[in-house]
């Protein structure tokens, strides 16, 4: 047992009673295999909002697995590549061990400092990083990584046209990637939720990308081969997003089923088919080769459907050097960076509206800036 004069604090924001709130935390010295780390800038993600929305029953009182961190004290054990200073990012999904999801079942990011569980340090999830972008687009560290997993799947299929339903981060991202990642011939469509979506991604314009508003069902001729569809919708909308795409164009079709889904969820189309289960076939980098199930349309209509979840460490680590190698093709996207007190006031709004209007501008991505904090003497012992 710790004595009490070992026991420091820190601020976290932290979930109660349906809202969030700033508040204290204990800040322990880590114990053997642990470490602490400093994130000075965190990121809120679309799973962080169906949490606070209660979208989601994940347990974690501080949310949040997006960002660089610093390693601030590290425990007996740990290797040498992850001394205190050391710039890393933190893989929030283990692979085997469920007890480790960073943000859900185990406190996030959204605090000055953050313990990382054992397990986690011990089987290689707090990644060194030898390419470190700036502070703000760290947050979108982890979201690209997700999105390079997705790009890699679906280039297997060798498509000629992508279309993206979804115009919040993921589909943002994916859109601005997806020349790197899928080649630079690759022709592009954007499927936004709302005209305010629209008008916002006019105005944020990216090459090569077509426009389309999505209530109003109309897609322009995709022409011959192949196309990939990537899901980006929140969990809620990932089975409306789905049958829209199963019956895009008349060649060969790859479904990415990005965006979460409920378990046991099923579409009318594609009758007896777990899609839950089918996205969850590819689990941070695994297996390889990846996982596709084809299945056969209620239409008649033969499609590949594939997803994932988490990411793989290379994942993060592509991600991290493409931000450092264009950061300006992404940084707009971080659109509001704000302290942690007015972070509270945003993510209490997002908890009980759709509105994605903070500060009259729309909210792309809310990157959370907490003060730098020096190890204790204590901690650097």
């Amino acid at each position: 047992m710790r004595a009490a004069e070992d026991i420091l604090s820190h601020q976290a924001i932290v979930r109660e009673a349906g809202r969030v709130r700033l508040g204290s935390r204990h800040s322990l010295p880590p114990s053997p295999g642990e470490l602490v780390v400093a994130t000075p800038v965190a990121g809120l993600c679309g799973t962080d909002i169906q949490m606070l929305r209660g979208l989601r029953d994940d347990p974690s009182p501080v949310i949040g697995h997006e960002g660089i961190a610093h390693v601030v004290a590290a425990g007996t054990g740990v290797p040498d590549s992850l001394r205190p200073g050391t710039a890393v990012v933190v893989n929030p999904t283990h692979r085997s061990d469920s007890s480790f999801l960073l943000g859900h079942n185990v406190d996030g990011l959204l605090q000055e400092r953050t313990c990382i569980p054992a397990t986690a340090v011990r089987d290689g999830l707090v990644v060194p990083l030898d390419s470190v972008p700036e502070a703000v687009l760290g947050t979108l560290i982890e979201p690209l990584a997700a999105v390079r997993y997705a790009l890699g799947l679906l280039a297997m299929a060798g498509p000629r046209t992508l279309v993206v339903y979804g115009d919040g981060t993921i589909g943002q991202l994916t859109v601005r990637a997806a020349r790197r990642w899928l080649g630079k011939d690759i022709r592009t469509l954007l499927v936004h939720h709302t005209p305010e979506g629209v008008e916002w991604s006019t105005h944020h314009p990216v090459e090569g990308t077509e426009l389309l508003l999505g209530g109003d069902g109309r897609l322009p001729p995709l022409g011959e081969g192949p196309v990939a569809a990537l899901l980006a919708t929140p969990r809620d909308g990932t089975q409306h997003a789905l049958e829209s795409a199963l019956r895009l164009g008349s060649g060969d079709l790859t479904v990415d089923m990005f965006g979460g889904l409920p378990p046991g969820a099923a579409s009318a189309l594609l009758p007896g088919v777990d899609l839950a289960a089918v996205r969850a076939a590819n689990c941070a980098g695994h297996p390889v080769p990846a996982a596709f199930t084809e299945v056969r349309t209620t239409e008649g209509r033969r499609v590949r459907l594939t997803g994932h979840r988490g990411v793989a460490n290379d994942h993060l680590t592509e991600a991290a050097a493409e931000l450092r190698r264009d950061p300006a093709l992404y940084r707009d996207l971080v659109t509001h960076v704000v302290g942690p007190r007015e972070a509270v006031r945003i993510m209490n709004d997002l908890s009980v509206s759709r509105r994605r209007t903070v500060a009259g501008t729309r909210l792309i991505k809310l990157a959370v800036r907490f003060a730098p904090v020096s190890p204790s003497p204590r901690e650097t012992q």
